[in-house]
């Protein structure tokens, strides 16, 4: 998965510098970048324009050193929505700055109730910062220091040699990261040499080029050399992401699939990918096995049906609907023997008859169609009609009630409710 790593300079001093607040809040009109095509080997660096930064599918800014301040506390138990204050509490006495102007975010290996890392920045200026870079297309999904205090796996302590200007007059900063926390100090003085470790202390000590030789000059020791563009990665793959609380990015639920599908395309996935390739084909064959059975079995019963009606009725010639036709044809023998069917005037009479309401007198006219009886209904009371109706759907018939008259039918299947 490719990575993006923007380094964000050195928040400007406002008091030192005597510059006006919102240029303190903007970017400048180029930025350090580190493109990496697998997060691990620096591909492409330099310095480039908002617009002109390289495409990548995960976007990550680093803070300066000195951007950030670390301090070690006993993490509060509180819940969610209320752990930024109870952090805020605890830090009150430590902050140089009001708390609402300060961001806090907790290590990723912090537990409530225990001792754990605090990172402590400008709010506004690292809030005016993410919204310039989304404003320009680019979705932040972390925000990583360049320096933090070493994880409970690995205690082991590191130094890192960097200039952060132009000006190769200036002593050196020194980035000190151990158990102790991060210090970012110059190494001019006597304070510096103070700070270091004992000479037993194992340490990892590290300079990019321009200062090579004036750490190991300073130090008495050989450092490694480590370019920007490789410390940016390697802080881009920390654990830590600074993006909590009200800078939390938005989306999760978005970005988290966005997350899914591209480690996805990665080559590691590739069996994962075939697999799923594999299990989409196999429920393809076997639905349209499914569907080839079920029509095969309809098809089936509709030859069953048919040649049960020719074998039934002889006389049926060409076959259009075997229901109907059977229904058609078993109608007319039942009549062709003289017994009476459900909807004849008997059945009609009989199911009238039966469902006649209490109380009331004989009818006094009828009329009957086929497969229709209508008797008259004057006097009707709305007890006595809901009676006759229940009686009647009961026995299988239903009846409409219009102008004075009801008209009695057998239900069909195809029609279950009152007609």
């Amino acid at each position: 998965m490719s990575t993006l790593v923007i380094q964000l300079p050195p928040r400007q001093r406002l008091s030192a510098r005597g510059v006006d607040v919102a240029a303190g809040l903007r970017l400048p009109a180029e930025l350090d970048f580190v493109h990496s095509a697998d997060g691990n080997r620096v591909g492409q660096s330099g310095r480039a324009a908002l617009s002109l930064l390289p495409k990548a599918d995960s976007v990550v800014l680093a803070l300066s050193d000195a951007d950030v301040s670390w301090h070690r506390i006993t993490v509060p138990k509180a819940p969610s929505t209320r752990l930024r204050a109870a952090l805020a509490g605890v830090l009150e006495d430590s902050l140089l700055e009001d708390e609402e102007n300060l961001h806090f975010a907790l290590t990723a290996d912090t537990t409530p109730g225990q001792p754990g890392w605090v990172a402590v920045t400008h709010k506004a200026w690292l809030s005016a910062a993410l919204t310039t870079l989304e404003q320009g297309g680019l979705s932040v999904e972390r925000v990583v220091p360049s320096s933090a205090p070493p994880s409970k796996d690995s205690q082991q302590a590191r130094g890192h040699f960097f200039r952060d200007d132009a000006d190769s007059d200036t002593p050196p900063w020194l980035a000190l990261t151990g158990p102790e926390g991060v210090t970012c100090i110059r190494v001019a003085g006597a304070l510096a040499r103070t700070l270091l470790p004992a000479a037993d202390t194992p340490m990892r000590w590290t300079a990019t080029p321009a200062v090579a030789t004036a750490a190991e000059r300073w130090l008495g020791a050989p450092v490694a050399v480590m370019t920007e563009a490789e410390r940016a990665l390697q802080a881009a793959r920390r654990s830590i992401n600074l993006r909590q609380f009200d800078l939390a990015a938005r989306h999760r639920g978005t970005r988290a699939l966005r997350d899914v599908w591209r480690r996805l395309l990665t080559p590691e996935w590739r069996p994962v990918r075939w697999g799923l390739v594999g299990l989409a084909a196999i429920q393809l064959v076997g639905l349209n096995a499914w569907a080839w059975q079920q029509g095969k079995a309809v098809t089936e019963r509709k030859a069953a049906m048919t040649e049960l009606l020719r074998s039934a009725h002889p006389g049926v010639r060409a076959v259009l609907d075997a229901p109907v036709q059977m229904t058609r044809e078993t109608d007319r023998l039942r009549a062709a023997a003289g017994r009476a069917g459900d909807a004849d005037l008997e059945a009609l009479l009989a199911a009238t008859a039966s469902a006649w309401p209490d109380g009331l007198g004989p009818v006094q006219s009828l009329r009957y169609e086929t497969g229709r009886l209508t008797v008259a209904a004057s006097g009707w009371a709305e007890p006595q009609m809901s009676q006759f109706r229940e009686r009647l759907r009961a026995a299988g018939y239903a009846a409409d009630v219009a102008d004075g008259r009801i008209k009695i039918i057998r239900l069909t299947a195809s029609a279950p409710g009152s007609v």
